[in-house]
């Protein structure tokens, strides 16, 4: 697989991890996972998070995330908004800014994930994965960009996979790799055409699986975790990305792992769930060819 970093073959060079206080950060899908984790590092800086997700019931509800944030003695609002609904999602924008005065970073975590082939997947299932993961992530960056314009250092990070075109991404999840695809090219398109707003537009993407429930219901609930990281090593990279200047990297694809390496880490054994797996075991996440490991 040919990876893609912009006009360039090779990551560009990224300065340590910087600080991310007072500035307001907005989370897509930030109830739980990897969308959490990331707010919760924002959070540890003096971040102003704001949490959109539509789960207000039951485990990995909106209230109980920013009651975690709350507890670690974070700043949060959250807002129940369904992404497909363009008005509310507009509303919210328009909510944070006038809340906060302002909006500094998107992440475009909400997704949906259903693995089928063709011949099994049905059309609502294919329309909710296109909906809130390509069309969502259009709709919020969309309406995000005219504040973020007005940032000192703007950017928007989409948990979105680097583009690779190889079949066997595409024989056995054509529906999901097309909206993941969608929210990858949204990257390309928005890094160029927010160039003159000074807003960086990114993708970031795991490099071995990682211990969610997402993953859990792609494994089976049979399965074990054991060979994934945990979402932590998510957060570390994005805080990274986010605090380095948004006119020097924008539309990049980068792993989590190719992130850390950049600014000298290299030992990555504390995000793995069980310490007795060896890194060469871990299991490569969708998207990532065998010989990048």
């Amino acid at each position: 697989m040919r990876r893609f970093y912009g006009s360039s073959s090779h990551p560009p060079k990224l300065s340590p991890a910087g600080n991310l206080k007072e500035k307001v950060v907005l989370v897509s899908g930030g109830s739980r996972g990897i969308g959490l984790s990331i707010a919760k590092k924002a959070a540890q800086d003096g971040a102003y998070i704001v949490l959109i997700a539509k789960t207000v019931d039951g485990p990995g509800n909106i209230y109980e995330a920013a009651d975690e944030i709350r507890d670690m003695g974070g700043r949060v609002l959250p807002l129940k908004v369904d992404i497909r609904d363009e008005n509310k999602l507009r509303d919210a924008v328009d909510e944070v800014v006038s809340t906060y005065g302002g909006l500094d970073i998107v992440i475009n975590n909400a997704a949906v994930m259903t693995i089928g082939k063709v011949l099994d997947l049905s059309v609502d299932q294919y329309d909710l994965m296109n909906t809130v993961n390509t069309r969502g992530t259009f709709l919020l960056s969309k309406y995000a960009a005219p504040f973020l314009g007005g940032a000192k250092n703007p950017h928007i990070l989409n948990i979105a996979p680097p583009i690779n075109l190889d079949p066997k991404w595409f024989q056995d999840h054509c529906g999901y790799t097309i909206s993941k695809y969608g929210m990858s090219m949204c990257v390309l398109g928005m890094s160029e055409e927010f160039k003159e707003l000074g807003i960086a537009v990114n993708a970031l993407w795991p490099k071995t699986l990682i211990a969610t429930a997402a993953t859990l219901e792609l494994l089976g609930k049979n399965q074990s975790l054991s060979k994934s990281r945990h979402e932590e090593i998510m957060a570390e990279a994005a805080h990274i990305i986010l605090t380095n200047s948004s006119k020097s990297i924008t539309g990049q694809f980068f792993l989590d792992e190719d992130v850390l390496k950049s600014v000298g880490q290299n030992d990555f054994s504390k995000f793995k769930v069980s310490q007795s797996v060896k890194e060469q075991d871990l299991m490569l996440n969708m998207f990532v060819d065998r010989r990048e490991k």
